[in-house]
């Protein structure tokens, strides 16, 4: 047992904690979490904790045994909103197979993996995510309606921005956990709020998204509110996107900046023009997320700019931020799998050295500039034929994802934004 895991034991003792909550995700990126006492936190440890997969979606069938939770010791959080006493504790965990080996469709160790391959080249990647989300009113049984929970608009103040109070104590549940959020404020749709966070690692920017979606979600229904993390839940307002604000680096120089000496930071952004289509719906998927692309500065199409807004990647280049934001995810995406894209992306851009297209700084676009995928079907059945997809993701999630996502498609379209208005 190495030091880090018996400081997080003796903490346990120390602190009166009586729960433990074993996060992780399906291929889907949504979250499921298993509850053991902390005297069985040791065994955790040692020999992990073993679950029904059978019973998560897209992992294993019936007649397949357990698997293993492994708690990820550096991810430990207490949950302020729960009670001081008998208090209750986070870990994100990884999923391990019977024989102690990496599951294939665990997203996190494909993300882990991404990673080292990238670092294994000598570059440093690192992610801040802007994720938008609405927060609607519940009615007086406490479901969900579609009322938004004000009628504020961009940067608005109280009394219009009625938000104000969840986005606070969101961002002091976030800091009591670790994770220290650079600023929130309301967005442009009625009820509609935004939270950035700071640079972190890929992996921690992983972990932290999807604590962030538990976070307003649990902050959201004290206040008497419901959270939607949904891309499109109203007709004719603003969509919620995941803005990625993408820095890279190598032997300590910015690669966005305009004067750095080697073109590998334009190379990165080619790979990533190059293969958005075949990795869409991964970053966008479902149904809905379409709804969301060319509207309210949400992009269409595969250009890039120093200035528009509305175009997929943006790139600010001076001294102080030199960086790309990549406009078209949105937050149903499974962050693991997202990220692991992106950098496989880039990276094979950066090996074939792959050149950069002209910028696009107006909002006239040409003709024959390529679009991003007008529709789930397309996406996927991009995504299904894509020989970059193959070559990096296992053959388990592919096909998983792949059944499970023409499963949803032969269901009605109402019925299924309904499950993700409530899920997401």
């Amino acid at each position: 047992m190495d030091n880090t895991t018996k400081e997080v034991l003796n903490f346990i003792e120390e602190n009166d904690v009586k729960f433990i909550r074993l996060v992780f995700t399906d291929i889907f990126g949504v979250q499921k979490n298993l509850s053991i006492m902390s005297n069985q936190m040791e065994r955790a440890f040692k020999r992990g904790i073993p679950f029904d997969a059978s019973s998560v979606d897209g992992f294993m069938n019936v007649n397949e045994g357990d698997l293993l939770l492994f708690p990820d010791a550096l991810t430990m959080s207490i949950l302020p909103w729960r009670p001081s006493e008998g208090r209750v504790m986070r870990f994100i965990c990884d999923v391990l197979t019977p024989d102690k080996k990496e599951f294939n469709s665990s997203s996190r160790a494909i993300l882990r993996k991404a990673v080292k391959e990238l670092n294994d080249t000598g570059y440093q990647f690192k992610i801040g995510n802007e994720c938008e989300f609405y927060v609607f009113k519940t009615d007086d049984e406490g479901y969900p309606t579609k009322i938004p929970y004000d009628e504020g608009g961009f940067f608005d103040i109280s009394p219009l921005d009625k938000g104000e109070n969840i986005r606070r104590d969101i961002c002091l549940s976030l800091e009591e956990m670790g994770i220290t959020p650079k600023s929130s404020h309301h967005e442009h749709g009625p009820g509609q709020n935004e939270i950035d966070f700071r640079y972190s690692n890929p992996l921690t920017s992983a972990d932290d998204l999807i604590t962030l979606k538990w976070v307003v979600k649990s902050i959201a229904a004290k206040y008497g509110g419901y959270a939607s993390f949904m891309p499109k839940p109203l007709k004719y307002e603003s969509g919620s996107g995941l803005h990625l604000n993408l820095y890279l680096s190598k032997d300590k120089q910015n690669l966005f900046l305009d004067s750095c000496p080697i073109k590998d930071g334009k190379y990165f952004i080619a790979g990533i023009m190059n293969r958005i289509r075949e990795i869409t719906a991964i970053l966008n998927p479902t149904r809905n997320s379409y709804k969301r692309f060319g509207e309210f500065e949400a992009p269409k199409y595969i250009t890039w700019s120093k200035q528009n807004r509305s175009q997929l990647i943006r790139l600010v280049s001076d001294e102080e931020n030199a960086k790309i934001e990549l406009r078209s995810l949105d937050p149903t995406t499974n962050p693991y799998l997202a990220y692991a894209c992106i950098i496989y992306a880039g990276l094979e851009g950066i090996k074939n050295k792959e050149e950069l297209t002209n910028s696009t700084d107006s909002s006239v676009i040409e003709k024959d500039t390529k679009m991003l995928p007008s529709s789930f079907e397309e996406a996927l059945s991009i995504f299904k034929e894509s020989a970059f997809i193959k070559k990096y993701f296992p053959n388990d999630i592919i096909n998983t994802f792949i059944r499970k996502k023409e499963e949803e498609l032969e269901t009605d379209e109402e019925l299924q934004e309904h499950r993700y208005f409530t899920i997401h």
